[in-house]
């Protein structure tokens, strides 16, 4: 089961106490699913499509304990998707007050986008990237329901694809707190427990990426002293050194892979990290100083 189907199947077990509130919701629900029509076997009779579950569950629930009216539910096996099934829920009443409910109260306002996300929400797989998105018939419809998003502050953005328009939420952070809104809890937790263990994953990588770049910059820097210090010794000797250069230059050469601030406890008297790193400037300065003289006499 994806990520969205766990989080429809957890919000179509919740029916608010409120029968306002369960306005609101089967007010989204009908809104939102692309599938609605007037039935033709009465003139206040409303069909549902759907191919979720989920969804029909909670919509059938809905109008039973708001109306108490009778509902007809169809079930059919689809041809082009193996395995897959079709709901038509047809009810039998008057549904204008659920199709034009106000959203006032905050509990509503949650109920609402809660029944937005049932009839056409998805999100992605939180292990692969973080995205909501929830399709809209129309861009007035995206704007009305960012709105109400925006009460929440929650920052939904809209786009448009194909015919429709769609509000989508990117950050993580703002996608657990439409998780909260929604009431959605167990998805929640689900949800920060892996966006959690991703950003220690990612923490932990770029760690080791710092000091993987250090530990080559420092490899780089050792091998680059050891070949002008190898090149001094070859020319001119350790005797023509200052007796604190010469005293370091030999040291690095028994101790290639020693951090500067291990090889100044080294020496007598000790010497700090940036004693020594002064000390290896001038040996690897008196390198090119020897390398310049070798190139002006060879010309």
């Amino acid at each position: 089961m994806s990520f969205s189907s766990e989080i429809k199947e957890e919000l179509s077990r919740q029916i608010p106490a409120a029968r306002h509130c369960r306005l609101a919701e089967a007010a989204a629900i009908l809104g939102f699913g692309s599938h609605v029509t007037e039935g033709a076997e009465s003139p206040h009779s409303v069909k549902m499509h759907t191919e979720n579950l989920a969804v029909a569950r909670k919509y059938f629930t809905l109008l039973r304990k708001t109306f108490n009216i009778d509902m007809n539910v169809s079930v059919k096996q689809n041809q082009s998707f193996r395995g897959s099934k079709s709901y038509d829920i047809t009810s039998y009443a008057d549904l204008s007050a659920v199709k034009h409910t106000l959203v006032q109260n905050l509990c509503c306002k949650r109920a609402y986008i809660r029944g937005a996300f049932l009839a056409s929400g998805s999100i992605s797989d939180p292990e692969k990237g973080y995205h909501f998105e929830i399709v809209c018939n129309t861009e007035t419809e995206a704007e009305r329901l960012q709105q109400l998003i925006g009460s929440f502050a929650i920052e939904a953005r809209i786009t448009q694809r194909k015919n429709h328009s769609i509000l989508y939420i990117k950050e993580g952070s703002q996608i657990a707190d439409i998780l909260n809104v929604m009431e959605a809890h167990v998805a929640l937790m689900n949800f920060e427990n892996i966006r959690i263990l991703k950003e220690m994953r990612n923490s932990v990588n770029r760690q080791v990426n710092c000091e993987t770049a250090n530990l080559n910059k420092t490899v780089s820097a050792a091998v680059k002293q050891i070949e002008d210090i190898r090149y001094i010794e070859r020319t001119i000797g350790f005797e023509q050194l200052p007796e604190n250069l010469a005293e370091i230059a030999e040291l690095r050469l028994e101790q290639p892979g020693t951090t500067l601030k291990e090889l100044g406890a080294m020496l007598h008297p000790p010497v700090g990290k940036s004693g020594v790193n002064h000390r290896l400037r001038k040996l690897s300065m008196i390198a090119e100083e020897l390398r310049d003289n070798k190139e002006e006499k060879l010309l």
